[in-house]
């Protein structure tokens, strides 16, 4: 794999830069310094998307058939580092990168006239029906019956640890067609209309306290809920094989790019806060072996993605090595913001529930600390998730056991 930039490469640099230097506006990055889990509101993830779209680079994934960049491995390297080292907001809209791969591969015409271009655009927000209560990493367990009435399916249940539904018009939604021996074989995948009558959105707090109606999380109630058969993706039953299909994109997502953006930032913090010595706190010997032990975890990741990102280019699978990145980018950037509440000492205790009050007008009363600890203790509550969603880190280890190296 040859890791040196061409000039076309450190051009298009320069092009990245140039942009995020033009959309990512003082509102946007007003926000993002002030985000508790890297995301802003809806709508400044739908403006910086529909930015995106409009430069032609939203769906650097996407075939070219559809609307993909047709960039080369170096060029999406480039793409991504140079965002999260701008700090560029990362979004949530799922359809983008989890709905739009298992449609191309698996939908009808239909589906995909119907539903890839609303995609795209950014005219329609998605969000994930797949955990229930008590079916989260074991998700082969899962109870929420669709069963069939005539050119519908009608769903009772719930889904749980929903992100942003409250956002959503529509959601990709894994659902029990059927009872079998096997539990994978009775799944079916399901594109469901958000406003069809009978679904109820409940928020669910999290320890960062996000503001109201800007809830990362909720459980969606389903009751008698219709939604019509030509929705489902592919065969009935099939879901299962639908779904693994998809979290190759959920696991497999790049992080060292993200991952050496908040070294940066930990960095900057470490060098004006003091050490129990008195001296800066990027000069104690202790601390700066914590962020170079960290460093080097980051730098190995790079390097992985780097190789897998490129066998993905050569027209491999990504299959179940997404595990491995999903817990190694799990992990560090649990560690991160662990290393950041240490840089931040006695600033990292106060809690702030809402981070972007004085950006709304709200803040009454002054903080205690610099701007830069607002966010740090909450972002540390938020990134207890990490090691859990997608499958937890265990049953990462136990994919991987199986399927990579065969035990």
């Amino acid at each position: 794999m040859d890791l040196e930039f061409s000039k076309d490469d450190l051009a298009f640099r320069d092009e990245v830069r140039a942009f995020i230097a033009e959309a990512f506006d003082d509102d946007m990055r007003a926000h993002m310094a002030q985000s508790k889990n890297g995301h802003i509101d809806k709508d400044g993830q739908v403006r910086w998307l529909k930015r995106l779209n409009e430069k032609g680079w939203i769906a650097p994934d996407w075939p070219t058939e559809y609307g993909g960049t047709g960039w080369s491995h170096a060029q999406k390297y480039v793409y991504d580092m140079e965002m999260a080292l701008a700090g560029a907001p990362s979004t949530s809209n799922m359809g983008l990168k989890m709905c739009a791969p298992v449609v191309m591969a698996f939908g009808t015409p239909e589906q995909k006239a119907q539903h890839l271009p609303k995609i795209l655009a950014t005219d329609a927000w998605w969000c994930q029906g797949y955990s229930e209560p008590g079916s989260g990493s074991d998700l082969a367990s899962l109870s929420m019956k669709a069963e069939r009435d005539g050119d519908h399916y009608v769903l009772s249940g719930s889904k749980i640890w929903t992100t942003y539904a409250q956002w959503a018009d529509w959601m990709f939604c894994l659902v029990r067609t059927s009872n079998e021996e096997i539990r994978q074989k009775g799944i079916s995948f399901l594109l469901l209309d958000m406003n069809t009558p009978g679904i109820t959105i409940v928020p669910l707090p999290t320890l960062d306290g996000p503001p109201e109606g800007d809830q990362e999380i909720n459980q969606v109630f389903f009751d008698n809920v219709r939604v019509p058969v030509s929705n489902r993706i592919g065969e009935e039953g099939q879901g299962w094989t639908y779904a693994k299909y998809l979290l190759q994109f959920e696991r497999g997502n790049p992080y060292a790019a993200g991952l050496t953006n908040q070294l940066a930032k930990v960095k900057k913090i470490a060098a004006v806060e003091a050490s129990d010595g008195g001296t800066r706190l990027i000069d104690d010997p202790d601390f700066r072996r914590k962020l170079s032990e960290l460093q080097i975890k980051v730098d190995v990741l790079n390097a992985t993605e780097l190789r897998m990102f490129s066998a993905r280019t050569a027209g491999e699978a990504m299959g179940a090595s997404s595990s491995m990145l999903k817990l190694e980018g799990s992990q560090a950037q649990q560690a991160v913001t662990e290393l950041a509440l240490e840089a931040a000492g006695i600033y990292g205790q106060p809690f702030v529930r809402d981070t972007w009050a004085e950006i709304r007008g709200e803040r009454n009363e002054p903080r205690a600390g610099p701007d830069y600890a607002a966010t740090l203790a909450p972002t540390y509550f938020n990134y207890r998730k990490t090691s859990i969603y997608a499958g937890s880190n265990e049953i990462q280890h136990n994919i991987m056991a199986k399927m990579v190296l065969g035990l």
